[in-house]
């Protein structure tokens, strides 16, 4: 079988998470190194959106409202 030519990340990424049980892995190295889970749900809980942002927040040494605009 011949690979695509024309695939994009998010639908390879929506695909290998609804198919095959993965999980979409945030990760930085900028201050230092975090990994954060994030749940491929629509739409993502309030309570699992705050922790996310938090740690974001708290990591990069920024306001959540920062964030909040950026979405």
């Amino acid at each position: 079988m011949k690979l695509p030519r024309d695939l994009d990340g998010r639908k390879l990424v929506k695909a290998l998470c609804r198919d095959w049980d993965y999980h979409i892995i945030l990760q930085t190295e900028i201050p230092s190194h975090q990994r954060i889970p994030v749940p491929d749900h629509s739409p993502i809980r309030i309570g699992t959106l705050n922790n996310i942002l938090r740690l974001v927040a708290d990591h990069k040494g920024v306001d959540r409202e920062n964030l909040l605009r950026s979405l």
